[in-house]
């Protein structure tokens, strides 16, 4: 990576260079569910900063960042943007199988990723490479997965960062196990507590799996914040064709709290996303998060969005752009100039560049060591389909195969 960084490191409190919002002196809220906060012909939802650069206030959050922490918000934002693109641009180039674009989502990723502390767990999607970045997890991991070199290939235990799960929804039932065990161990009930976040998407909260974490983690009140990324589409399928209430009402059928948020607003998201958190950490049970947001990109490099959606709807979301609202916010509030934006750019693209590099270096595996960890302490079995599998290749030898 660039200088040796692999992005903003953690601290001893279990945040990140960046603080937390500060506490008010009064006892700490209860969360609701919230739909005190409009914004034209938007949902109702908990909004912090407007897609102008405009800070609003809310009765329930609040953030309360220096001049410096909200230009390392901005940083992430544009780093992780930047990395993402190449990502695509390497699919394209055919030097990675298929590639999950978070375009449009940075803020979702982000704003909740750093509101985590460094003893909370978190499961993701395969999607969530911003998430990764604010976890201090070299970049590098997820394209060895993409690229068919590994299967991921960071410590889940040291970085609290489940492995990318490609099965939709199962992620939330292993979330809601672990919070389980944390209960069952007691490390939660004070501000040095535990807690767990699932990520998944809109079309996964149909899933049988995600329901089922939701039953299990209000009987157990385990310590789980659900986090939906509503990006508006299950691939093809937009989500008012399978819900026809806001995902986040769903909660309480289950008997926990949910709240929407603007997903493309970096700070709203953050103060949402903390909230949640404390409360599970402080035994006050799961609740459940629909981030409001939108896919700019195809849901995959395999997907072609133009099939089922209009340009129209693209271009009224890219007004909503949650890079574009946070550097107009540091313009307004002048905490940022035009040489700090082109140096950030410049980062940016020489963090790129090092990934690109790295991911073109990358050692083609051997085929055969696909069996290699299928047992720890190998298999019969597993040796016979090896020699099998070792026959068939030879058989090609000096065919020009």
């Amino acid at each position: 990576m660039v200088n040796g960084e692999r992005g903003p490191r953690a601290t001893k409190s279990g945040g990140t260079t960046r603080t937390a919002a500060k506490k008010p002196a009064a006892p700490r809220k209860k969360a609701t569910t919230d739909r005190s906060v409009a914004n034209g012909t938007d949902p109702a939802f908990v909004q912090l900063l407007t897609p102008e650069g405009d800070r609003v206030e809310h009765p329930d959050y609040s953030v309360d960042f220096t001049d410096q922490e909200y230009r390392d918000l901005y940083r992430d934002l544009v780093i992780v943007r930047r990395l993402d693109t190449e990502g695509t641009t390497l699919q394209r180039q055919g030097q990675l199988g298929i590639w999950a674009s978070l375009n449009g989502q940075e803020a979702a990723q982000i704003g909740s990723g750093r509101a985590l502390a460094q003893q909370d767990m978190v499961f993701p999607t395969y999607r969530e490479h911003g998430v990764l970045w604010c976890r201090d997890i070299d970049p590098i991991m997820p394209f060895g997965l993409f690229r068919g070199v590994d299967l991921g290939g960071w410590d889940s235990r040291k970085y609290k960062f489940n492995m990318y799960t490609i099965v939709i929804g199962a992620q939330t039932l292993h979330a809601t196990g672990y919070a389980m065990g944390v209960k069952l161990d007691g490390k939660m009930g004070t501000d040095d507590g535990e807690a767990v976040i699932a990520y998944f998407g809109d079309g996964a909260i149909s899933q049988g799996d995600v329901n089922e974490a939701f039953v299990y983690a209000a009987a157990y009140d385990a310590p789980v914040v659900f986090f939906c990324q509503n990006n508006q589409y299950a691939i093809s399928v937009p989500v008012h064709k399978q819900a026809k209430a806001p995902l986040f009402e769903r909660a309480s059928g289950f008997g926990f709290p949910g709240v929407r948020v603007d997903g493309n607003d970096v700070l709203a998201t953050y103060a949402v996303t903390k909230d949640a958190l404390d409360r599970a950490r402080h035994g006050e049970g799961p609740g459940l998060i629909e981030a409001y947001t939108y896919r700019m990109a195809a849901h995959t490099t395999t997907d072609d969005p133009t099939r089922y959606r209009d340009r129209s709807e693209e271009d009224a979301w890219r007004l909503k752009d949650p890079l574009s609202r946070m550097k107009a916010f540091l313009e307004k509030q002048g905490l940022a100039d035009e040489d700090y934006f082109a140096e950030l750019t410049a980062e940016a693209d020489r963090y790129a560049l090092d990934l690109r590099e790295r991911v073109l270096s990358m050692p083609e595996p051997d085929p055969s060591s696909i069996f290699d960890h299928v047992y720890p302490n190998g298999s019969p079995l597993i040796d016979e389909q090896r020699a099998e599998f070792l026959a068939y290749h030879a058989s090609f030898e000096g065919s020009g195969h």
